[in-house]
């Protein structure tokens, strides 16, 4: 983390400290900043991440590894209101929540079937070659 700001208790993050604590490329920053996702300030020619932004990533981090699409993402996070409760918020993200957990049991359903399947056909064809020998 570098503090370069005028205000010394306002954290902020260099494209690099990000990229590095959250393991993605400086591309896939700058990606995000370009959709509307990440919002840094720029000195010159570096981008200045605040906590805010910081969160941002954590949480379109999480929106994907669950299987939301970026849009899907953004819609949810530009909800947010820090003045307010943010039940608006809360809701959509509790729906659509629920149907994503809905999407990947249905896909571990899935995966589990094709599992057991091919553990049976590996366990044929290691029979018929065992037969061979």
């Amino acid at each position: 983390m570098t503090d370069t700001s005028a205000d010394q208790d306002e954290a902020v993050y260099k494209i690099g400290d990000l990229a590095e604590e959250f393991g993605v490329t400086l591309r896939t920053l700058r990606f995000y900043e370009d959709k509307g996702l990440l919002k840094p300030t720029r000195v010159g020619v570096t981008r200045l991440f605040t906590k805010r932004d910081r969160a941002r990533l954590k949480l379109i981090l999480l929106g994907k590894r669950v299987g939301f699409s970026l849009t899907e993402v953004k819609r949810m996070i530009d909800l947010y209101d820090p003045r307010g409760k943010n039940v608006t918020q809360l809701k959509v993200a509790l729906t659509k929540g629920e149907a994503q957990m809905r999407v990947l049991e249905e896909q571990r359903t899935s995966i589990n079937t094709a599992i057991e399947e091919l553990e049976r056909t590996i366990s044929v064809v290691r029979d018929m070659l065992a037969e061979s020998d």
